[in-house]
């Protein structure tokens, strides 16, 4: 999250005059992420006060895309998993706009996000997920993964001509992955599983209080993918120290924890070490893309692609699922 676009007080009074939430007692944005202009609104309600989300998406959501994310949020959350709830206008709809852009208000969820997980934080965000991906499996909606690994050459050529000024090699690494990834990646007849993944969950997307999950939220690339995939992302997101060394202890806490509760197929468990090499070349692409590019007016500034350079290094080295702390 991050505030590229201020609100006038005159802006911000015509929005929520459309919404039954009571009167503003202040509008601060939030500086995290990197794809929307988010603020942390509060509103007095019979002498209350309530706190809300307000996002204004901004022009990289494709404002199509939002019914599906708008919809996937209250579906999770009414199915019992802790995910904001979308706010609805008078009119009954959940989206307005403001100064060309989609808006919309959600509830606030309490709790911390961790900057250094522990363990029992992993297992439990694996099996959060895990019920995540059999709730969604009731979720009538699609939507294609526009940062597959179809969509990847595409991202690297906007940074391609400057990554090696980052990096010395970083040009030759990326191309000899690419290829090796598009050989070997799971084709759409392979017998994995597939579903609605978030394709987002970093530290900074999950709540706790204490131990337990309070919040999942920033459903803004969730899509239809592989579910074994959300995992790749979690356990290059969660089971990586600041060192660039892997933490086989976390990585074994988030897969008995998902296991817990969905237990993974003996083909996810194989295509492990490919998803996982293709989750860090995602990241590393759309690091690049941001290094390189970055969004102007933003509050914070683009994450080192060269952390998932480290990450893509170690599973091409993987020969199997066991040294990701997987029962075999």
């Amino acid at each position: 999250m991050a505030v590229y676009t201020d609100l006038t007080d005159e802006q911000l009074a015509d929005l929520l005059s459309d919404y039954d939430i009571g009167n503003v007692l202040s509008l601060k944005g939030i500086a995290e992420g990197v794809e929307n202009s988010n603020f942390l609104l509060t509103t007095e309600r019979e002498c209350r006060p309530e706190k809300f989300i307000l996002t204004l998406y901004e022009k990289r959501v494709n404002p199509k895309d939002l019914p599906f994310f708008i919809n996937l949020m209250t579906h999770l959350a009414e199915s019992g998993l802790p995910c904001p709830v979308p706010v609805k206008r008078k009119d009954g709809s959940t989206l307005s706009n403001i100064a060309g852009r989609p808006v919309a208000i959600i509830s606030f969820l309490e709790g911390l996000s961790l900057r250094r997980p522990e363990a029992v934080h992993c297992h439990a965000l694996g099996a959060s997920m895990a019920e995540m991906h059999l709730a969604a499996q009731q979720f009538g909606m699609t939507r294609a993964n526009n940062l597959s690994i179809d969509a990847w050459p595409e991202l690297y050529e906007t940074s391609q001509h400057n990554a090696d000024t980052l990096h010395a090699g970083l040009t030759e690494l990326i191309d000899g992955e690419l290829a090796r990834l598009k050989e070997h990646w799971p084709n759409a007849d392979a017998a994995l599983p597939r579903g609605i993944i978030h394709a987002d969950l970093f530290a900074d997307n999950v709540f706790f209080i204490g131990d337990k999950l309070s919040g999942i939220i920033d459903f803004y690339f969730a899509c239809s993918d592989i579910m074994a995939y959300d995992l790749a992302i979690v356990l290059n997101a969660w089971c990586f120290e600041t060192d660039t060394s892997f933490n086989i202890t976390k990585a074994r806490a988030l897969m008995d924890g998902y296991n817990s509760v969905r237990k993974l197929t003996p083909e996810e468990i194989d295509a492990l070490p490919i998803l996982a090499a293709g989750a860090a070349m995602r990241f590393l692409l759309t690091r690049l893309h941001d290094w390189f590019a970055p969004q102007e007016g933003a509050l914070v500034k683009p994450k080192n692609p060269l952390d998932y350079l480290h990450r893509l290094r170690f599973h091409k080295k993987t020969k199997s699922a066991a040294e990701y702390g997987v029962e075999l």
